[in-house]
């Protein structure tokens, strides 16, 4: 990682909006509408603030967002979150940003949630083979794949990791 120092924070303000915009528009991995996705889970936390189901994690460098996770427990499972989000901005990536906000939102889980097992969905279409080797080399095993999923060329994947 580079010699800028990142820090890690729980709780979005109304400013991360254009920030977490700005870090999936620059990955080039999002379609319009996940972008949107995305923001209504940030607009749910904001509004709900710890009442809401979506918990987040900025990677601050500076005074800007370099990255964020968002996840969440499963209802009616014991134990268990889904990952729903994680990108790291475009001209931060390869620093460690993602490996640190995947470690600090394990740790996150495990101690204030008491969370044993945690679960990520992703596509099997090439464009995400990065997104694939970052979760092994973090940990997650494949534990499901749902053919044709996204569409007949595209497959869901289901990591996990056991903490």
């Amino acid at each position: 990682m580079s010699s800028m120092q990142i820090r890690l924070r729980n709780e979005p303000v109304s400013a991360d909006r254009q920030a977490l915009t700005d870090i999936l528009v620059s990955t080039g991995m999002f379609y319009d509408f996940e972008i949107e996705v995305a923001l209504e889970l940030l607009d749910d936390r904001i509004e709900k603030g710890p009442a809401s189901e979506y918990i987040f994690m900025f990677a601050d460098a500076g005074d800007r967002a370099a990255g964020y996770i968002c996840y969440g427990p499963i209802t009616m499972a014991e134990g268990r979150f889904d990952l729903y989000w994680i990108a790291v901005k475009a001209d931060m990536q390869g620093r460690g940003v993602g490996s640190l906000l995947l470690s600090g939102a394990e740790r996150h889980m495990a101690e204030s949630f008491g969370c044993k097992h945690i679960y990520v969905e992703t596509a099997s279409r090439e464009q995400y083979r990065p997104t694939r080797e970052f979760y092994r080399k973090n940990g997650y095993r494949e534990a499901a794949r749902v053919p044709k999923f996204y569409a007949d060329d595209d497959d869901k994947i289901i990591f996990m990791k056991s903490l």
